[in-house]
């Protein structure tokens, strides 16, 4: 990977720092961007460690989506996004509102696969936030992510549209895989 001065005196909001996706972003980011890319966010890994009763589950019965989990082994795999200057106040703002339930704003770097890397933000809920479910036995969050349904949609669909966006990508994540081919065999 290869840094220039981009990286040391990008701030956020002046056109040259990403967003970076690696749940719903990817497939559907909702604001206007000026390019896009796939990117690579090394030392964390995607997990479904995150309850969510507030977009694809309710509160009684929470869905579960992804967070990122530092392993300094991992490289996560999902879409940079680079918006306007004069936009990133207000997605920043949308996203705030969309990343809510114990997800913050986090400076990172991606990498692209020409090995450029730049600064870039993502959302990240860590364990100490209080959706933070961690991991469970596998057949366990199949049958939550099955039933679940929040205003968003259904948690079936987040995960069915998250395995295909990152197949489109060439990207095989073993978690998201297993799920997405559980649930195609689980009854609707």
């Amino acid at each position: 990977m290869t840094r220039d001065d981009t990286f040391t005196s990008a701030k956020p909001g002046d056109g040259r720092t990403w967003i970076f996706g690696y749940g719903s972003l990817i497939w559907r980011p909702d604001f206007e961007y000026r390019e896009q890319q796939p990117a690579q966010l090394h030392g964390w890994q995607r997990r479904f460690w995150q309850a969510s009763p507030d977009h694809r589950g309710v509160p009684q019965a929470p869905g579960r989506v992804v967070t990122l989990v530092r392993d300094a082994e991992s490289v996560c795999h999902g879409m940079a996004f680079l918006p306007a200057a004069k936009d990133w106040s207000h997605i920043i703002a949308l996203l705030d509102v969309r990343e809510r339930n114990g997800y913050e704003l986090h400076h990172v770097e991606v990498v692209f696969d020409d090995g450029q890397a730049r600064p870039a933000v993502t959302y990240v809920a860590g364990p100490q936030n209080p959706s933070f479910v961690g991991p469970a036995p596998f057949e366990e969050m199949v049958e939550q992510i099955a039933h679940a349904h929040g205003p968003s949609g259904a948690n079936r669909e987040y995960v069915l549209e998250l395995s295909a966006k990152l197949a489109d990508l060439g990207v095989h994540d073993d978690e998201v895989h297993a799920l997405s081919d559980a649930l195609r065999r689980y009854p609707a």
